[in-house]
């Protein structure tokens, strides 16, 4: 690497555009010199390059029309980082705000050993400024695969320890390029959830580790973007729930996942009964069985290029 880090900051953004330029303004104002902020507009409709474009000419600007999914548009800027030679990539969503001192923190951690692949910060809601949204994450195999540790508390001290963790949340993840190189890209059969997830799985299986930084801080509007309890939004984590169990579990993780699922529905049911929304649960139900009969494509693959990056090109 570099003597100064290179680090790619790229941001994924689907018609938010006033979230956008929100999170881009406070990541131009971390002090790092070697930062490069990179917008990547996943088929807005509402204007969010032109409007970046006005705000924030230094940021790198890619788009694509159709919306290729959480993974399918981070994929796209993970690619244009490691063709031009960045150390780091930082993804982010577009919905967060950074401490100046994110990525400072975040290095801090990440360069104590080359087998540390990736970083996250601590993360708070945005609206309730001092309570916790994560502070890293667990896996465990039941109707939902990941859970934020620490959601829901004030921050009053008990998550102040970097540590190794199962997996780094995708609302902003630091990645060494060579955990990038070695691991692939993110899974795009995953539309929306999980996808942080899957990618953490398969990083650490190529021999890395997960950490979260404690004194890295960022502020988090949870998605807003893609919506609340909805049918669109449940069937799609639904799916890409059982799309992980099918690939990850073992025998034990699959009975646990299918007993949890088996409660955790009818209860869902009954609680959306009163609110007449009971179709978000209908919608996670086809979600699951759809996630456990669809085949999985093969991963797309990194180029000889994009591996190597200009310095060996």
């Amino acid at each position: 690497m570099s003597a100064l880090p290179r680090i790619a900051a790229i941001v994924l953004n689907y018609n938010g555009r006033e979230l956008a330029l929100l999170s881009l303004g406070s990541l131009a104002r971390i002090p790092h010199p070697g930062l490069t902020l990179v917008h990547v507009d996943n088929g807005s409709t509402d204007g969010s390059t032109a409007a970046v474009v006005a705000a924030f000419p230094q940021v790198h600007q890619i788009r694509t029309e159709p919306n290729l999914g959480i993974s399918g548009g981070l994929n796209l800027g993970i690619r244009w980082a490691l063709a031009a030679g960045f150390d780091w990539l930082m993804l982010l969503n577009n919905d967060i705000e950074a401490d100046p001192q994110l990525v400072a923190e975040l290095l801090a951690v990440a360069e104590r050993d080359p087998r540390i692949g990736c970083v996250g910060p601590k993360t708070f809601y945005y609206a309730d400024r001092a309570r916790l949204w994560s502070a890293g994450g667990r896996l465990r195999f039941r109707e939902a695969v990941t859970s934020e540790r620490g959601m829901g508390e004030l921050d009053r001290g008990r998550w102040d320890r970097d540590e190794e963790v199962a997996y780094v949340n995708g609302c902003c993840m630091l990645i060494r390029r060579e955990a990038m190189v070695a691991t692939g890209l993110w899974d795009p059969v995953y539309h929306v959830g999980v996808e942080d997830a899957d990618w953490c799985v398969r990083m650490r299986r190529a021999g890395f580790t997960c950490w979260y930084a404690h004194r890295a801080r960022l502020w988090h509007m949870v998605s807003p973007s893609v919506g609340g309890y909805t049918p669109g939004r449940t069937f799609r984590t639904a799916r890409s729930t059982a799309i992980f169990v099918r690939k990850y579990a073992n025998p034990l993780q699959w009975a646990s996942f299918l007993a949890w699922s088996a409660v955790a529905l009818p209860a869902a049911y009954l609680r959306e009964l009163p609110r007449r929304n009971t179709a978000a649960v209908t919608a996670k139900l086809r979600g699951l069985l759809a996630g456990l009969r669809e085949p999985l494509p093969p991963l797309p693959e990194l180029t000889a290029a994009e591996k190597r990056g200009p310095a060996a090109a």
